[in-house]
C-alpha cells in the first residue's frame, strides 16, 4: 500500500470588486485606485507542500466609457511584488463589456513565486479621456476564481 496517491482539485473564488463609475471621479487625465488585500491561503504548509500547480481565471466587466488597465499585484511579506498580472480593459461602447481572460497558469518558478505571496494588490489606471464625476454611470467589475492541484502521497 505503499502506492496511495490522490490529487483533489479546489476551486474557490479570489477575487471579486464592482466599483461604481461614480467613485471613480477622476479630472480626465490617468488617474490609479489602489487596494490591497491579505492573502493568507500560503499560511497552511500541508496545502503549500502539497500544491503543484495553480490556475487563475480573470473575468472584467466595464460599463463605463472609459478604457482602463487592471494590475494584480502579487505581494510577498514585505510588500514586495513578486509578479504583475495586467489586463487591458476596452471602453464601454454600448453593447456587452464581458472579457474573460486566458488563464495564469502558475507551475513551476512561477508556482514558487506564488507560494512566497501574501497580499494581493489590485491597481486601476484610469486612461485619459472625458472627467468622471459623481454622476457618471457604469460599474468596474472582476470576477476571479482560483483552481488548486494538490498531490497527496
Amino acid at each position: 500500500m505503499n502506492d496511495f496517491k490522490i490529487e483533489p482539485v479546489f476551486v474557490a473564488n479570489l477575487a471579486y470588486f464592482n466599483v461604481p463609475a461614480n467613485r471613480l471621479i477622476d479630472d480626465g487625465g490617468t488617474n490609479i485606485i489602489y487596494d490591497v488585500r491579505d492573502f493568507d491561503v500560503f499560511k497552511n504548509k500541508f496545502f503549500t507542500e502539497r500544491l503543484k500547480k495553480a490556475e487563475f481565471d480573470f473575468e472584467v466587466e466595464n460599463n463605463i466609457e472609459r478604457t482602463f488597465v487592471l494590475n494584480m499585484l502579487l505581494l510577498d511579506k514585505d510588500n514586495q511584488v513578486l509578479e504583475r498580472i495586467s489586463f487591458n480593459v476596452p471602453s464601454y461602447k454600448g453593447t456587452p463589456n464581458v472579457i474573460k481572460y486566458p488563464t495564469e497558469v502558475f507551475e513551476n518558478t512561477r508556482l514558487d513565486l506564488l507560494k512566497q505571496t501574501q497580499k494581493i494588490g489590485f491597481v486601476v489606471l484610469i486612461a485619459a479621456g472625458p472627467p468622471l464625476n459623481a454622476n457618471s454611470e457604469g460599474n468596474l467589475r472582476l470576477r476571479s476564481s482560483a483552481t488548486a492541484y494538490l498531490v497527496i502521497e
